[in-house]
């Protein structure tokens, strides 16, 4: 019998996907000892334990069944209060929010139920590695914007417009900005918002990080106004503010027509996020917010330190006001980003995302994630201090 092991079994959009460029690094880290990670964005706080209880009063009462395909109603209120509450911008709980399986499954869904083959979504880059990805397996065509480190990592408008062709139906916008550290001035958001009711586009928009900023108000692109509000897609979730990462809780917040057209695939691929989850996931909105305060105050604490650590070792960056990443240029050291990354990773132990695997923005910059203990960002400082010693 002949074995299937050859790839022309897979479908070419798989084939063409390139492997993540974070995982490369952290298979490697994982066969040393040592190892000092700035690289998962991963917050190292353990949940906080009223939710924990919250968990395991679910657990204890039996709540280990399917819920509806949007989520529990008390969920998605919860998600609508909150955003009601921080931002202004209302929507209604029972058909313009869908609880997902963290913003990753909402970004999924969402690109499937809006691309036809051929769509073309524009994406700044640097960007989070599953941006372009979900297009691609959607059947779409993303097309990078490079966005600057002396622009502060903002989005460029007029590029935003260049960029335009007939086949444009999505902007895509990620702020506070998975690899960089950027937020996006009201300003900016008022030129997309512009540009997308010219062309008639949807925005779609990922906030994950929208409670980790420092000096900064965070501005929600739906509540700019209401014409917005109604052609854009809103993601956000519980896994960085609130460090549930492992519980797997996102959703989106749109339009009923696309959040219909969302659930759609959403039950039929995932039928209901998990329900104990969703359950820890009430508790945190209506009781988390002074753990979220301690936690981005630490952030916050760790921020300069890392920051003014690496422009000091000649590691140009600029202060990231948002997320939990801080964006250094590494062209001081003479290496490309893979060399660099892979050096440090073997001699000091210090392990770091190159910026290339983020699009083409970020070409010349590894990522540093400081959503790790002050101590330990203390000694990989040193650690690369003695790197940039022999290289720098």
């Amino acid at each position: 019998m002949q074995e299937i092991s050859d790839v022309r079994y897979l479908s070419q959009r798989v084939v063409g996907l390139k492997p993540s460029g974070i995982r490369k690094f952290f298979d490697i880290a994982a066969t040393m000892k040592d190892v000092i990670s700035l690289g998962i964005g991963e917050p190292d706080f353990t949940t906080p334990q009223t939710i924990l209880d919250a968990g395991h009063r679910a657990l204890a009462a039996g709540e280990t069944h399917y819920t509806s395909n949007n989520g529990i109603l008390e969920l998605r209120q919860a998600v609508a209060d909150n955003l009601a509450r921080l931002y202004g911008v209302r929507y209604d709980a029972a058909d313009e929010i869908v609880i997902t399986v963290g913003v990753s499954e909402a970004l999924y869904l969402a690109m499937t139920a809006l691309l036809d083959p051929g769509d073309e979504v524009i994406i700044p880059t640097p960007c989070f590695v599953s941006y372009q990805a979900e297009v691609l397996l959607a059947g779409g065509v993303p097309v990078e914007i490079p966005c600057r480190m002396e622009d502060n990592f903002q989005l460029d408008p007029d590029r935003v417009r260049a960029a335009i062709t007939p086949r444009t139906k999505i902007i895509f916008i990620g702020y506070p900005s998975n690899p960089t550290g950027a937020v996006a001035e009201r300003e900016v958001l008022l030129e997309v918002a512009k540009i997308a009711e010219e062309h008639d586009l949807i925005v779609l928009s990922d906030e994950i990080y929208d409670r980790l900023v420092y000096d900064f108000k965070h501005v929600c692109f739906p509540s700019l106004d209401e014409r917005i509000q109604r052609r854009t897609v809103l993601l956000g979730g519980l896994s960085k503010a609130y460090a549930m990462t492992g519980w797997r809780i996102g959703y989106a917040a749109g339009p009923e027509h696309i959040i219909k057209g969302m659930v759609r695939i959403h039950q039929y691929t995932i039928m209901s996020a998990p329900t104990v989850a969703q359950i820890a996931g009430i508790e945190a909105f209506r009781n988390g917010e002074p753990h979220v305060a301690a936690m981005v105050a630490e952030y916050d604490r760790r921020r300069r330190l890392i920051v003014s650590g690496l422009n000091r070792l000649g590691l140009t960056t600029f202060e990231p006001r948002g997320a939990f990443y801080a964006f250094p240029r590494i062209n001081i050291s003479g290496m490309d980003v893979e060399t660099f990354a892979e050096k440090l990773l073997r001699e000091e132990k210090v392990a770091v995302v190159p910026g290339n695997a983020f699009g083409a923005g970020g070409e010349g910059f590894v990522r540093c994630c400081y959503a790790t203990a002050y101590e330990q960002i203390e000694e990989a400082l040193q650690r690369m201090e003695r790197f940039m010693n022999r290289y720098g």
